[in-house]
């Protein structure tokens, strides 16, 4: 059996967004504080014990939110054809840090996008 370690940050940004089509008060704008938790899989350890530098992974997380962050999200490219809900957040976030993160050894697992501290989605591709 491997060995496999899953790091994970948390971090937060806030932003503006409207549910196109949604049968509510969430098809106004509004705004949230939205709380991410990035984890990555780790399959070794390097030298010292460590599968992945937490700074690294924060580093990657905030240059990917600078660009969602006091934003409205339905002005945003990735969000023109595509509601900014929090699992199509949660997707986008994803897939951006895999890009930025992805090695040989480590991989992006999940991404977890909470509306609120009780509500939220996590987004993997299998």
């Amino acid at each position: 059996m491997r060995d496999v370690f899953e790091v994970y940050v948390k971090t937060h940004f806030s932003a503006a967004h409207s549910l196109r089509g949604y049968p509510g008060d969430c098809a106004r704008t509004h705004g949230h504080n939205w709380t991410i938790e990035v984890f990555v899989k780790c399959k070794e350890l390097n030298e010292i014990g460590i599968g992945i530098d937490f700074r690294n992974i924060k580093k990657a997380v905030k240059n990917v939110l600078q660009d969602l962050d006091h934003f409205n999200l339905n002005d945003l490219p990735a969000f023109k054809k595509v509601n900014p809900t929090s699992e199509n957040i949660a997707r986008f976030l994803y897939q951006a840090l895999r890009q930025k993160l992805n090695s040989d050894v480590v991989e992006v697992s999940k991404v977890k996008a909470s509306e609120t501290p009780g509500a939220g989605v996590s987004y993997w591709e299998e």
